[in-house]
């Protein structure tokens, strides 16, 4: 079992504290850092940052959103920050939602899947620099081909050459046909409000990619990293309750009410009359009554609360789900320190 740091992303202004903690977290043996982007700060940026005071931790988006950039334009960050780190960068990509795909970036949101499998293909074309790039489409078509093209579009070679020619590629996925596409072209697959107890369903997905003719990965050499509440404490009362609001949010509030994607991943684990109710009063501005409506087990199915001894256990039937790494969020360095005991 491995620990990594989950920064997220910014909100109104940049968080004070991050630099120190991913220098506590990199100090303290973690494997990883995270950062993510929504509809403001960028996933990227802040890596490169925090790459430069660093030595040893891996740096990881989680995620870049696909809509955001073409695939070649995040295939050009990928090989600057994996020269900058000295080979320590890793790429995790999302598809996101129809609400920020379209009302953000204001590209059509579409046939995920197919889209994921075609922009990671461009990326590795691009960091292999066998020769110059060129995709038929139908997402991305290089050179360009629409009706309004100059025609004089040619393929190109990456000026630079890569450190990797094969960067670690991760798939952020809730859903069985994504998470099962992570394991046939990911090297590792990123799950949110993905659960332990869900174990037998998630695995079958895997098992699936893992299956498919031409498969990257095996089982043995694939990256499981699952974003866990894992806190130390004598008072679980109190934490499980600060966790509602959150756990309300993702289950009722996120994403349109006719397509909430973490709202069927917790169906999934088995709340799904909890999901109807939470979602009901959230989407009525009752946001205090929507965390009181959640029950205890739905933040106890993708946290791990409680003593040391507790939370050792926890760990251990997380590991033995099949979960490599375990992505954390720390509120400070003592937090960070306390943490990495547990993996000693």
């Amino acid at each position: 079992m491995k620990l990594a740091l989950q920064l997220g992303y910014w909100g109104a202004q940049p968080p004070a504290d991050h630099a120190e903690l991913v220098v506590a977290a990199d100090r303290a043996g973690f494997d990883t850092v995270f950062t993510a982007e929504a509809w403001g700060s960028d996933a990227f940026t802040p890596l490169a940052w925090y790459g430069s005071m660093t030595e040893n931790i891996r740096l990881s988006t989680a995620v870049v959103q696909l809509s955001a950039r073409t695939p070649t334009a995040t295939a050009m960050s990928t090989l600057t920050l994996d020269h900058l780190s000295g080979g320590r960068f890793c790429l995790g990509l999302g598809v996101s939602g129809p609400q920020v795909v379209e009302g953000w970036y204001g590209q059509p949101f579409a046939r995920p899947l197919a889209r994921t499998r075609e922009y990671i293909d461009i990326i590795r074309k691009v960091l292999r620099r066998e020769e110059p790039v060129t995709s038929d489409g139908p997402a991305y078509t290089l050179p360009y081909a629409g009706d309004d093209a100059s025609g004089l579009g040619k393929p190109l070679k990456s000026i630079v050459h890569p450190l990797r020619e094969d960067v670690p590629i991760w798939l952020g996925a809730e859903g069985p046909k994504n998470v099962a596409l992570a394991a046939e072209i990911a090297d590792g697959w990123l799950g949110f409000l993905a659960s332990p107890r869900t174990a037998s369903e998630f695995n079958a997905w895997l098992d699936e990619g893992f299956a498919r003719p031409g498969a990257r990965r095996t089982r043995e050499d694939f990256e499981v990293a699952f974003l866990c509440q894992l806190h130390i404490t004598d008072d679980r009362r109190a934490v499980l309750d600060a966790y509602k609001p959150f756990t309300a949010l993702y289950a009722g509030g996120m994403g349109a009410e006719e397509k909430n994607f973490h709202a069927e991943a917790f169906r999934r684990m088995g709340f799904a009359d909890e999901v109807e109710e939470i979602t009901r009063l959230f989407r009525a501005g009752r946001k205090d009554e929507a965390a009181a409506a959640v029950p205890d087990e739905m933040v106890e199915a993708t946290a791990i609360i409680g003593d040391e001894a507790y939370v050792r256990e926890q760990i251990a039937e997380w590991e033995a789900a099949g979960i490599t790494m375990l992505v954390v969020t720390c509120r400070s360095v003592e937090e960070i320190e306390k943490l990495a005991t547990l993996l000693d």
